[in-house]
């Protein structure tokens, strides 16, 4: 078979980082080292390595170790301007106590490894291939992600109180998330049930929170849920509040859409203050508030248990 020192008077071997390139430049017939320079990566540095290669006349290669990451670019760039590249992989290096180990001895030893080589390896570029590569990354993101929440989801039954388990015994990860989708029509009394446990897991986190609350409004700041207020002239608003717990503020959010969804009180409240020209936005911030002072009224009087 032809080896690639018979068919090229030098190679380029490429060490490809981040932020800079290492090139060497090797004859072809003896192995000898003829330029090495380190370049930035970007279309600067890729000038410098043309105006390089331009004082080799001749048949030439470049050999690019980690073409398919960070020499991506530089791979596309020799491409363009018809350039033979070869993909390398990474150099077998010597054991680290006799071997050394610096950016231009990794580039020799690419444009060395490619002149032993019959088979070269072309590199994996190109418009289609960058297409499906971002849509199979999308796909294992995803795929990884639903097994994330499924895991999480069935830790969570685990833990949940008997009514919750009950729901789900038997069913296998797949059919609970179905059973949990189903919560959401109408049992108004489950999925205020969802939400309250939710609420709990949230300041189970935090030990006698009520003492550091003097009243209800300390509770809502404590909540994220307290209106902050954000008038000027003859402007009178109220912007987000964007501080305190984010998962009890959360929780509330969960209750609220709740109630908007299943309680018809709710959805009376909401339309009157819709007719009066407040947006969704501004009436769930507002039942959040309502949430907020209802359920610290509860915790600093619990229900006596018969």
């Amino acid at each position: 078979m032809t080896m690639l020192a018979e068919l090229v008077e030098v190679v380029i071997g490429v060490d490809t980082h981040k932020h800079t390139h290492t090139a060497a430049v090797v004859h072809a017939v003896t192995g000898a080292v003829l330029t090495q320079v380190t370049v930035t990566a970007d279309p600067a540095g890729f000038a410098e390595l043309d105006t390089l290669a331009a004082q080799h006349s001749g048949m030439r290669a470049w050999a690019l170790e980690g073409s398919g990451g960070y020499g991506a670019g530089l791979a596309r760039h020799l491409a363009e301007h018809g350039e033979t590249v070869i993909e390398i992989d990474r150099p077998v290096r010597p054991k680290r106590r006799s071997g050394a180990k610096s950016d231009p001895i990794d580039a020799v030893r690419a444009a060395r490894d490619a002149l032993a080589r019959t088979q070269l390896a072309q590199p994996k570029s190109g418009a289609e291939r960058a297409a499906l590569q971002m849509h199979l990354t999308a796909r294992r993101a995803a795929v990884e992600a639903s097994a994330d929440a499924q895991r999480q989801l069935h830790a969570l039954v685990v833990t949940a109180p008997e009514r919750i388990r009950a729901k789900f015994r038997g069913q296998t990860t797949r059919a609970i998330i179905t059973t949990a989708h189903a919560l959401r029509a109408p049992h108004r009394g489950d999925a205020e049930l969802v939400a309250a446990i939710a609420v709990l897991r949230a300041l189970a986190r935090r030990i006698r929170f009520l003492d550091g609350c003097r009243d209800e409004s300390a509770f809502a700041m404590l909540a994220g849920a307290a209106p902050i207020p954000a008038s000027s002239g003859q402007t009178v608003r109220y912007r987000l509040n964007r501080s305190g717990d984010r998962q009890l503020n959360r929780a509330l959010h969960t209750v609220a859409l709740s109630r908007l969804q299943r309680d018809e009180r709710t959805r009376t409240y909401a339309d009157r203050r819709r007719a009066q020209g407040k947006t969704d936005r501004e009436i769930k911030r507002c039942l959040k508030r309502y949430i907020a002072r209802e359920l610290y009224r509860r915790l600093e009087s619990p229900p006596v248990a018969a």
